[in-house]
């Protein structure tokens, strides 16, 4: 029966293994077959002296990365990987690789990231390109576990849409009969009117849809979003919800994935909470004299202030009590100062991982806000008429996954963590 590679020890009498050749050395008498599993690898040593014909013959056949399974005994060697080797005494080749590979598995030789999507097959093939993809497994298990311990239901809302989420252009249009719709660019919609349900605390974990023509090492024009949506709540409690979920999703990559992130080089800090929060008006005061942009109360952070910002913050902080005017029509404002809304950004010194919010749930304000932001009520009425029959006060936030494992990592490119990005230039594989 097969056995995983990484179960196999120097201890072990004999094993059955199944996977890719990742290494042939041929040495004249000898002849090492390097064995990789998605648990490790194991080297298959020939003694062509005393090897059996059908073992010779079939490994004469194989070729790198073809499909091979291999059985004999096991011995101890200091030198082998593991300090153990496997001395085929049937060697089978279930399915051969073409020459020459689209890309080196072994990495001996680099190749542009481009190659390597377009041979995502082979590339996952790479254990650390496969650590990542285990790491990115540990975070969404680790965050669907912490939600689900917390009480939240779990919800699947719609991803063809006829009206946007935030208004604006950056949508992408579909054909869908004789009615014009959209790739819906996020959930938020759709988890405020489960607030009217009853369902006080739901999540989602899902794709989210975004027409914006960036071409940056940050950006994806197909991601995947972590939402949550919380009754009887404020701004401050689904930040301390998130800061919860954050520490979680790192203790269990810390717990669980030791080998994986030694394969990457990867020392992971654990955040340390309460994270610390600043106002947006003390983050204009850090980033202004630090950037060449004109930038001033009422604007966005663009890159550079965020960069300016993080290198100041050195750890995942806040930013709280944004400007009204920036915000989506659905962020509460403050009461004794509604120029100031209720809104806030989880930020990693590269980067903004979140946002988030108190919500409008009175119907009127919400009604003015949309207004106020040039957008037609009347587009919305699907969204508003829950409002009117007893709307609990609510908070929520959006958690961008492909960010946080491309901060956790400090991988270069967000492409790095999704296993088929879509682009502004890609659309296959």
């Amino acid at each position: 029966m097969r056995q995983p590679i990484a179960d196999i020890t120097p201890e072990t009498k004999a094993a059955e293994i199944t996977g890719w050749v990742h290494e042939i050395r041929d040495l004249g008498g000898l002849a090492f077959y390097v064995i990789r599993d998605r648990t490790g690898i194991i080297q298959a040593t020939i003694v062509k002296k005393k090897a059996p014909e059908a073992v010779l013959e079939a490994a004469k056949a194989v070729s790198r990365e073809s499909v091979v399974r291999i059985a004999g005994p096991v011995k101890a060697v200091d030198k082998a990987p593991g300090g153990r080797e496997l001395i085929p005494e049937t060697f089978e080749l279930i399915a051969r690789a073409e020459t020459p590979l689209p890309l080196d598995v072994a990495e001996k030789v680099p190749a542009e990231l481009d190659t390597r999507l377009d041979s995502r097959y082979l590339d996952t093939r790479r254990p650390r390109i496969a650590a990542i993809f285990q790491i990115r497994s540990t975070v969404m298990h680790a965050v669907a576990d912490l939600l689900y311990r917390e009480g939240f239901i779990s919800i699947q809302t719609p991803k063809v849409v006829a009206a946007a989420t935030e208004g604006g252009t950056e949508l992408f249009p579909i054909a869908y009969f004789e009615k014009e719709a959209f790739l819906n660019q996020s959930p938020q919609l759709y988890k405020q009117m489960m607030m009217a349900a009853g369902f006080e605390k739901v999540f989602e974990i899902g794709p989210i849809f975004r027409a914006e023509e960036h071409n940056t090492v940050r950006h994806l024009n197909e991601a995947t979003s972590i939402d949550v949506e919380v009754s009887f709540a404020d701004h401050e409690d689904v930040m301390a919800l998130l800061e919860r979920l954050m520490k979680n999703a790192y203790e269990a990559v810390f717990e669980r994935c030791a080998p994986q992130l030694e394969t990457l080089g990867v020392a992971l800090d654990i955040p340390e909470t309460p994270f610390p929060r600043i106002t947006y008006a003390e983050a204009i005061d850090i980033a202004a004299p630090r950037i060449e942009e004109d930038l001033r109360f009422g604007d966005d952070l663009g890159t550079a202030a965020e960069k300016a910002i993080g290198e100041e913050m050195g750890s995942h902080y806040f930013v709280v009590d944004w400007p009204t005017a920036i915000k989506p029509y659905y962020a509460m404002p403050y009461e004794n100062n509604p120029e100031l809304c209720r809104a806030f950004d989880m930020m990693h010194p590269r980067m903004e991982l979140s946002s988030g919010a108190q919500r409008v749930h009175l119907h009127d304000l919400l009604v003015e806000q949309i207004r106020a932001k040039g957008l037609s009520p009347e587009s919305f009425e699907f969204y508003l008429q829950p409002f009117r029959y007893g709307m609990p006060p609510h908070a929520g936030w959006g958690l961008g996954a492909e960010r946080v494992v491309m901060t956790m990592l400090d991988l270069a490119n967000i492409r790095e963590a999704v296993l088929f990005p879509r682009d502004r230039h890609r659309l296959t594989p």
